[in-house]
């Protein structure tokens, strides 16, 4: 397993145990497609069925990029797509009061600390 690999899956179980602490249900991880990738998905507290793209970085690079700039335009169409896909083949999920959304957790590993920021229904 390469450095980044262990990083991500790192960040990734950083962010379900976060999501669960925040009383989220997880339904599955690492749903991947062809097409694309879902890191988290998981039911809110309040029933909406919610895809989760986890980007992890160790602390703020020289070069400035944070946890956030790693989620490119490209590859928020992506998950995107992989998340209609998912919620169509998942009715069930779907609260029709309440649909579905996309959020992002940037997670930067400092010294001995870990920062977390949750940004929600980024897809709007």
């Amino acid at each position: 397993m390469t450095y980044k690999s262990q990083l991500g899956s790192f960040g990734e179980n950083l962010a379900c145990k976060y999501l669960a602490n925040k009383g989220y249900k997880i339904i599955s991880r690492n749903f991947l497609k062809p097409w694309g990738e879902i890191d988290i998905i998981a039911k809110a507290p309040d029933k909406i069925l919610v895809f989760i793209e986890v980007k992890t970085v160790r602390k703020q690079s020289e070069n400035g990029i944070t946890a956030e700039d790693q989620l490119t335009k490209s590859k928020l169409t992506k998950l995107k797509r992989t998340a209609c896909l998912y919620a169509g083949h998942y009715p069930e999920l779907i609260k029709d009061d309440k649909g579905w959304q996309i959020d992002l957790i940037a997670l930067t590993v400092k010294e001995k600390s870990v920062v977390v920021k949750h940004y929600k229904n980024i897809a709007g």
